[in-house]
């Protein structure tokens, strides 16, 4: 039975069937955030699975179906917030108040429509580049990457929106342990040679990129930008890996 925490972790990034034992407690709830890049790896490790599974299928086809997977197993969550950080980001003109407002409108424009489409796309291409080399690492770093970041964004840089589970994490956070969970995950990774190096630099731009344009503009982070966050993460891990 993996602890109440893990459970958690799992059923707020994946749309696995899991069920809580009751309504968790506040620090069970930041204790959560030591789990997320382990949730990481299983989806890759799903991911890995899917693509033993497909065997010879052709590359175009076998790409679209593990992208489909992809979203699928986090019910399009993070692509939401990317969506809605997309929309504040320009319709909010560089004011703070007004880019906050934006991020709580449920509709998406047409920026969030774009960019989604782009991102989708890119990620697209470079599966159908890597499994056309044989490269299937990238199927686990993306993922460990993208889920890795989250627990880092919120260590380092303020939550600006009151309430919900995001400022339950924040508060919440067990701001000893996570480092060394980070820095365990980060040595595992490197295990898997160059692919990870390059991983790693790849998400370590876009997190310092991506944090620097929250402080600017919000002053810190809310769960929208962390979900951008994410998704442009496993993105840029995704090119590197296809490019070099």
């Amino acid at each position: 039975m993996l602890p109440l925490p893990a459970l958690i972790a799992l059923q707020f990034l994946t749309r696995l069937p899991v069920s809580l034992p009751g309504m968790p407690a506040p620090e069970q709830v930041g204790r959560s955030l030591l789990w997320y890049p382990a949730v990481g790896v299983l989806i890759g490790a799903l991911l890995l699975g899917l693509h033993v599974v497909l065997g010879m299928t052709l590359p175009l086809l076998q790409a679209a179906i593990l992208l489909a997977v992809w979203v699928g197993l986090s019910g399009g969550l993070h692509l939401d917030g990317l969506a809605d950080t997309a929309d504040a980001w320009v319709g909010g003109y560089g004011d703070r108040e007004r880019t906050l407002a934006i991020m709580k409108d449920p509709r998406s424009g047409p920026i969030a429509v774009v960019l989604l489409v782009l991102v989708l796309l890119l990620k697209f291409a470079a599966l159908v580049v890597l499994l056309e080399q044989g490269a299937w690492a990238g199927l686990l770093l993306a993922p460990w990457l993208g889920r890795s970041v989250l627990p880092l964004l919120l260590m380092t840089t303020p939550y600006v929106r009151a309430g919900g589970l995001g400022a339950a994490l924040s508060e919440h956070l067990p701001r000893e342990r996570l480092p060394w969970v980070l820095a365990t995950h980060g040595l595992a990774m490197l295990l898997l040679s160059w692919s990870a190096v390059l991983a790693l630099l790849a998400a370590a731009l876009v997190f310092w990129l991506l944090r620097r344009a929250f402080l600017a503009r919000l002053g810190g982070t809310t769960g929208d930008t962390a979900g951008a966050l994410l998704e442009l993460v496993e993105c840029a891990v995704l090119l590197v890996l296809a490019l070099f």
